[in-house]
């Protein structure tokens, strides 16, 4: 009933950035991100967690030289 988005949905290094996922009453909100310059990459789950892990990817742009 509540399964994973498509893969296409995801950040991967030929599509670089962001995914946020809001939670539901059932489940918890997820997020990814993936720089395609340098290719760091993140995870969390969690409302709390999602939401510093968009301020990390955000931080991370501003500091990044490549594409994100």
């Amino acid at each position: 009933m509540f399964g994973q988005p498509p893969a296409d949905l995801y950040p991967t290094e030929n599509t670089p950035g962001l995914r946020v996922r809001a939670g539901t009453r059932y489940t918890s909100s997820q997020g990814d991100y993936m720089c395609g310059g340098c290719g760091a990459e993140d995870h969390a789950n969690g409302d709390d967690n999602v939401k510093a892990l968009v301020d990390e990817y955000t931080d991370h742009k501003k500091a990044c030289g490549g594409r994100s």
